[in-house]
């Protein structure tokens, strides 16, 4: 195991870019270069029409929420300080097959519902006794 985890391993290569752009504060996904798809989660080649090669696309930050859950007991001590906190699935509107796993904040849990439109903030993403952070996109209701 990784001395920083639970932070997000944010040299591996096929998240590298993700990682990379949650830094300069833009959401980004991989874009088929040949059909246009986006890929995400990424993969060696593109499930629509099998291509190898991608560009990672800067995404609007907008969407809609999908499904989620308040977690308001930690599985893993780092998370313990989190508590209660909403991880998240988000549908971009780019296309709504892709699905950034996240997380929901400042908002009232209870307001949640599906589809309610939502926006990417950045956030830096640390945990007690590790000396690093990762800027994470989580993401906000629209309105509110």
């Amino acid at each position: 195991m990784r001395p920083d985890f639970p932070l997000p391993d944010t040299e591996w290569e096929p998240t590298r870019e993700y990682w990379a752009a949650a830094a300069r504060g833009e959401l980004a996904v991989p874009r088929c270069r040949a059909c246009g798809a986006y890929a995400w989660y990424p993969a060696q080649s593109c499930p629509a029409c099998g291509h190898s090669s991608f560009t990672w696309t800067t995404m609007s930050g907008r969407g809609q929420l999908f499904a989620w859950t308040v977690v308001r007991h930690a599985f893993l001590p780092q998370f313990s300080a989190e508590v209660p906190y909403v991880p998240a699935l988000v549908a971009l509107d780019e296309d709504p097959a892709v699905r950034i796993v996240t997380r929901i904040v400042d908002c009232d849990p209870t307001h949640l519902s599906v589809d309610l439109p939502v926006r990417v903030v950045f956030r830096p993403l640390s945990f007690p006794g590790i000396d690093r952070e990762v800027i994470a996109p989580y993401f906000t209701p629209e309105q509110g």
